[in-house]
């Protein structure tokens, strides 16, 4: 799995508005600056978001954009699949996929898939954007206390 540009922008952008959680509607603005997203292709990215259920966006001077749920309940695995697509490395071990390989079950190599496909869902399903934004702030903390 690779995450694009879009995933990594559309990542940071959960981000921050996770890290402003109950400060209200953020202006896309707001996020593009602090997170280095170009605008234009952050309105691209909040649109994806908010029809995977993960943003709530309101228009006008008073409007922006919102995290749908509270951090702790929007897992790195939503935002990944929302804005790149499945997880799977190939698309035997995908879910909802007809299996069209002509070695099926007797490939050797489908187990491994398998299993980078289970720990790679695993990690991104405990992660959450509660996880993400307090891993930040630490950071930042500590990188402030060194300066």
């Amino acid at each position: 799995m690779r995450i694009s540009t879009k995933g990594e922008y559309g990542i940071r952008a959960l981000l921050e508005l996770a890290q402003r959680y109950g400060q209200g509607y953020v202006q896309s603005t707001e996020i593009a600056s602090a997170r280095e997203i170009p605008e234009n292709y952050l309105y691209q990215l909040l649109i994806t978001l908010r029809k995977a259920g993960l943003v709530r966006s309101r228009r006008g001077p008073q409007g922006g954009h919102m995290l749908a749920r509270s951090p702790e309940r929007i897992s790195l695995e939503e935002a990944v699949i929302a804005l790149e697509g499945p997880i799977a490395p190939v698309s035997c071990v995908q879910e909802n996929v007809v299996d069209d390989c002509p070695f099926g079950e007797e490939c050797p190599v489908r187990e491994v898939w398998q299993e980078i496909t289970d720990v790679t869902r695993c990690i991104l399903r405990r992660t959450t954007f509660a996880d993400l934004a307090r891993r930040e702030r630490e950071k930042l903390a500590a990188k402030a206390s060194r300066d």
